[in-house]
Formats: structure tokens, C-alpha cells, sequence
């Protein structure tokens, strides 16, 4: 159990774009040494590293670049957008068990390019679990979301105008981050409504962006809070999930397929927590696609099975008077995508009081990871 035992003590991110000249690999490095100084941590001390599977930069290459010490403990999280808080959370326990005292961990993502995208590699199509999808049309991510989405407005009433909710409060979250993606592109509901669809009923709206960047964090013991250059961020609890007969994306083989894998790690994630879903006043929920806001709002507890579309409703995640403002830097489809790590980050600097949608009294916050995908989640405190 973490429990407050680690602290995140830094974090980085380089410019958001599409087609930036960096490579990836220095794109790592430059997200790492940012947050590196902002914790006002030399690299040397730094001996522990998580990172994705999909990370195509290896720890060798980016120790060796940034000037890492010795490393005593490296892990790796798969399924893509589900691993986001598992990097984090491994990062942490291996400093609560002594495994390392000084962790990094990242993403960092040339998303432009389309060999960045499983999908798009045609020879793969055919390959591992697709091979029990894509035979039958469902090539795209989007296209896997889109029919677990048609089957949530079928059994609880969910509409267009509740994924309308959710892209324009976090559209309204990016228009006040001057780092954000669409800091300067307002939407209105016309404007979603009008948009091309990709895969119906999802209109190009309700899709992540597709974004070239990286985004660091740094870990501590806690005990190190006081020497620290910014006000802590503790590592209160954290979880990943993976529930039973689960099959990627498309829930094939679930007798529900809409209880996807936020509902397995709610279940440890409170469990291990000194505090309640209500209790939480600021949320950053993985958003590669608008549905999986509602059906994890869902799956993490706070509202009834069902009632995740209409949670959405009167503004209830906008900044600053919803009752759950999410997203609050504009989550993956109004910031950033880079996997959902950007989330993470905005959970830091709302406990640090810091954002550009700051939630006043702020002092808890859960982040998660990808819903449909096994996946992970965070709660951070001030």
C-alpha cells in the first residue's frame, strides 16, 4: 500500500505539435531534464525509471543522454494508453520498497508519424487479438469505441448532446492553456454537430487529438518533502486493472461489455484510499474518446451505473463551477494526446495549485488511464 509514502517532485513536457522536427528520443530527454530542474534534482541521482511498452526510446539511450546515475530499478507498462498511472504507480512502489530512491518516469510520442499507429501497419492488421476484429471491419481504435458506444446509448438512453458535454468542457479548459493544442480555437455545440464523422456515432469531436511531444514527472520518498523546490505531491494510492475474460477494446468475451477495466481497478483503488469518490473535487479521466468519460465516471463510482451520460449534464465538468471539473488543461482531446500522460501532470499542478483552471480548495485528485484497454489509475494529494 502506498499511502502517502512517495511524493511526485517534478514534472516537464516539451511543446505540444503536430510534425515537430525533434526525434523522439530527444524529445524524452528534453521532457525529462525539464523536470529534472523543476524538482532541483541532479540527473546523477536518479535510479529509477518506468516507462510504456510503446516507448520507442530505451533506458539505455536515454540514461546515457540525459546523465543518469547508476539504475537500480526499470520497469515497463503495456497497452498503450492504459498505462499511464501504472508507470507512475510502479515508479513509486519500487521507491517505497527501496528498490530505487530517485525516479523518472515518461512518454514521449511522434504521433504524426502513421508508424507510430498499430493500426495503420497493414501487414500487422491480421495479427495477435486483431485478428478477431479487424476480418470484420473494426481497423481503427475509434471504430472498437464507437460500438461499445452504440451499445451504452441503446441500454441507458445516452445521446449525441452528452458527448457534446464532454469536448465542449474540455475545449473551454484548453482555451485558457496557452500550452494546449486548441488554446485558441473556441467550439460551440453547432460547431460539434456539424463535424464529419469518423465512426458513427462518433464525429470528429469526440476523437483524441493526435499529437508530437513528451511529458516527464519525478518521484521521492516522501520523507524528502521539506527539501523539495515545489510544494508536493503525494502519491496517495494507485491501481491497475484487468478483469476477467477481458478482451481488448471490444469486451467480446465480458457478459457486460460496458464493465470495462476501470471498474477492476476502482475496486483496489478505493480500497487502498483514506477517502471517497465524493471527497474528490478535480479529476483529469483518460479521454482518447468522449464516451469513455461517462462509462469511467462510472466504473470509478462517482454516479450510478448508467447515469454517467447524464452526469455530464448543467456543466457538471466544467471549470470552475461544475461539481467534478475534468480535464481542466483540456485532456487528449483538447491539449494533447501523448497516451494520457498529460493527465498526470495536470493532476500535479492542480495539487499545486497551479493550473490554468485552478479548482479552488483543491486537495485531492484521481487520475486515470485508457478505459477499454487494461488499464491503471492514481489518487494524488496536496
Amino acid at each position: 500500500m502506498l499511502k502517502d509514502q512517495v511524493a511526485i517532485a517534478g514534472i516537464g513536457q516539451t511543446a505540444f505539435g503536430k510534425g515537430l522536427p525533434d526525434t523522439e528520443l530527444s524529445l524524452a530527454c528534453q521532457a525529462i531534464s525539464l523536470a529534472l530542474d523543476d524538482a532541483g534534482i541532479a540527473p546523477g541521482t536518479v535510479d529509477g525509471l518506468a516507462s510504456f511498452t510503446m516507448e520507442p526510446n530505451r533506458e539505455v539511450d536515454v540514461a546515457r543522454n540525459v546523465g543518469l546515475g547508476d539504475i537500480t530499478f526499470f520497469s515497463q507498462v503495456g497497452y498503450g494508453g492504459g498505462a499511464g498511472c501504472g508507470v507512475v504507480v510502479q515508479a513509486a512502489m519500487a521507491i517505497a520498497t527501496g528498490q530505487c530512491q530517485v525516479a523518472v518516469a515518461w512518454r514521449a510520442r511522434k504521433r504524426a508519424s502513421k508508424a507510430s499507429r498499430p493500426w495503420a501497419q497493414v501487414p500487422q492488421r491480421l495479427a495477435d487479438h486483431w485478428q478477431w476484429s479487424r476480418p470484420f471491419g473494426l481497423l481503427r481504435p475509434v471504430d472498437e469505441v464507437a460500438m461499445l458506444t452504440r451499445r451504452y446509448m441503446h441500454e441507458f438512453g445516452a445521446t449525441r448532446d452528452h458527448l457534446a458535454n464532454v469536448a465542449l468542457a474540455f475545449r473551454k479548459h484548453a482555451n485558457r492553456n496557452p500550452n494546449a493544442t486548441m488554446h485558441d480555437k473556441a467550439m460551440t455545440r453547432d460547431d460539434y454537430m456539424a463535424a464529419r464523422w469518423i465512426s458513427e456515432p462518433l464525429c470528429l469531436f469526440d476523437n483524441c487529438l493526435e499529437t508530437d511531444g513528451a511529458l516527464a514527472i519525478v518521484l521521492v520518498a516522501a520523507e524528502r518533502a521539506p527539501d523539495l523546490a515545489h510544494k508536493p505531491v503525494y502519491v496517495h494510492a494507485g491501481a491497475q486493472g484487468l478483469p476477467r475474460q477481458h478482451q481488448t477494446m471490444i469486451n467480446y468475451f465480458n457478459d457486460d461489455p460496458l464493465l470495462g477495466p476501470s471498474w477492476t481497478a476502482a475496486s483496489r483503488l478505493w480500497r487502498d484510499a483514506d477517502f471517497a469518490p465524493a471527497d474528490v473535487k478535480v479529476a483529469q479521466i483518460y479521454d482518447a474518446f468522449s464516451p469513455l468519460i461517462p462509462l469511467s465516471l462510472e466504473g470509478y463510482g462517482f454516479c450510478e451505473r448508467g447515469e454517467g451520460a447524464a452526469f455530464t449534464e448543467g456543466g457538471a465538468l466544467e471549470w470552475p463551477n461544475g461539481r467534478l471539473p475534468t480535464n481542466t488543461a483540456g485532456g487528449g482531446l483538447s491539449e494533447a494526446y501523448v497516451h494520457g500522460f498529460n493527465l498526470v501532470l495536470e493532476g500535479v499542478r492542480q495539487m499545486r495549485g497551479t493550473s490554468t483552471s485552478q479548482v479552488d480548495g483543491a486537495d485531492t485528485c484521481i487520475v486515470t488511464s485508457g478505459e477499454g484497454v487494461p488499464t491503471s489509475a492514481l489518487l494524488l494529494r496536496s
